[in-house]
């Protein structure tokens, strides 16, 4: 994603460059091909097998090497939440943190950021605040920690666990609510304009059985959001299992229906409590799930050992205590070695980027695309404006509508474009440009 400004103006465009390719089916590797650590088995069909990691374990050679050895992606257990990285108004602490992302990034792994708004492990001093007062020092510190990470966190949590549990399926009445219902789009807009390279997400328990009133109610609001233009690229499923709560039975639908409103679906807390076939037949339950939905891109366990987990008498991840592989280890890798549909290839099909020149009522944009690593005959980008804003020219493309949700395709002249190379167009509009998010189709 290429993004740049002209003006004085605080209104910005944040484009995220999307590619969107049709799910291809990955055939099961043979005995002799197949990958043997968690994370090379996931890579296969193109996502990620990912652990939480706490900061103080990493001095454990135990725990190290298995986390060196099976995964792709890390978590900050608590490192990276509200009261860890900012403790006093406007002063942030970033070590603990810091720590678990470079051991990251020095050896090829990626990071999800957890969390950069909850109603809980606020700091003392945020706990006391409401009102616009605690509007603002949410989005100063949503503003500040993705800033100190820009272009090193592969997905933010952006908003963790903000709807209530039960049958209402209403928001949770938290102090972070009570600023205003417009709380959670205002923190994916701050965090847009902060790390527009991160993928953005909302994260929340006990959204894994479709027919459950809060499920619904995420759904309603990502839906919401992406209809009104709100950046929003990745809903999380933190999927904690046991006896009294399973794995329900329409999981995979659960997965499918969100990935059908044009977001990623991540599997980011998982654990399963139990043992032996039970637990390892619920574990690969999961994995084929998500193998099975093309915008599944991976899953995040919630822990490395039994022990370091924080439900550990349930006995719920893959290695025991002393770091063996269980049973369901096995069944994890298995289900990953037997291949899935392949989330969306950004090599391929075309890219949209965007530069905008704002003032204090307009802007024009200027709208490259970019083919991938094969030609294109044929382009539509499409860009859902804030609400307000009207489009009042363009130029070299063809414009349906101009306002909510807006679609250019080529002209004429400019829809063949070769691998790797790019048009442009442009467009002049009224009203803000801020929270722009342009996809772009191909054929």
């Amino acid at each position: 994603m290429t993004l740049t400004t002209t003006s004085g103006s605080r209104a910005a465009l944040v484009a995220a460059a999307v590619a969107i390719t049709a799910g291809a089916v990955v055939l099961a590797p043979a005995a002799a091909d197949a990958a043997t650590t968690l994370g090379a088995s996931a890579a296969q069909s193109g996502r990620y097998f990912g652990t939480a990691v706490s900061a103080g374990k990493l001095s454990d050679s135990t725990y190290v090497n298995i986390l060196n050895r099976e995964f792709d992606m890390v978590t900050a257990e608590n490192e990276m939440k509200m009261d860890a990285t900012e403790p006093n108004p406007g002063q942030f602490s970033y070590g603990n943190a810091d720590r678990i992302v470079n051991h990251a990034v020095a050896r090829g792994m990626r990071v999800r950021g957890h969390a950069l708004a909850w109603h809980q492990q606020q700091p003392g001093w945020m706990q006391s605040m409401e009102g616009s007062a605690l509007r603002q020092a949410m989005l100063n510190h949503v503003t500040q920690v993705a800033t100190h990470y820009r272009g090193k966190i592969y997905a933010w949590d952006v908003v963790n666990e903000a709807f209530a549990d039960g049958s209402s399926g209403a928001r949770r009445d938290s102090n972070l609510q009570r600023t205003g219902n417009d709380w959670i789009e205002a923190a994916f807009r701050a965090a847009r304009a902060a790390d527009p390279g991160a993928k953005l997400c909302y994260n929340d328990y006990n959204t894994d059985d479709w027919s459950h009133a809060k499920t619904q109610a995420v759904y309603r609001m990502v839906q919401d959001f992406k209809a009104r233009g709100v950046p929003i690229d990745c809903v999380g499923l933190q999927s904690h299992f046991n006896a009294a709560s399973p794995v329900p039975g329409n999981y995979q639908t659960t997965l499918q229906n969100f990935a059908d409103l044009g977001v990623d679906v991540q599997i980011t807390e998982l654990d399963i409590e139990g043992s032996g076939s039970a637990q390892a037949d619920a574990f690969g339950r999961v994995t084929r799930a998500c193998l099975a939905v093309t915008r599944c891109t991976g899953i995040t366990v919630w822990g490395i050992r039994d022990t370091d987990s924080w439900r550990a008498s349930g006995t719920p991840l893959l290695f025991d205590g002393s770091g063996n592989k269980k049973a369901a280890y096995t069944s994890v890798l298995d289900a990953l070695n037997g291949g899935g549909t392949t989330p969306p290839d950004e090599s391929d099909g075309c890219t949209v980027a965007a530069s905008v020149n704002a003032w204090n009522t307009g802007f024009v944009a200027t709208v490259r695309v970019t083919a991938g690593s094969a030609a294109i005959n044929a382009w539509t980008v499409t860009f859902a404006l804030p609400t307000g804003t009207t489009v009042t020219g363009t130029w070299n493309a063809e414009r349906s509508g101009d306002s909510g949700t807006v679609q250019w395709k080529n002209t004429t002249y400019n829809g063949n474009v070769a691998a790797g190379q790019s048009v442009e167009f442009g467009f002049q509009g009224t009203g803000s440009s801020a929270g722009l998010s342009p996809t772009c189709v191909s054929s």
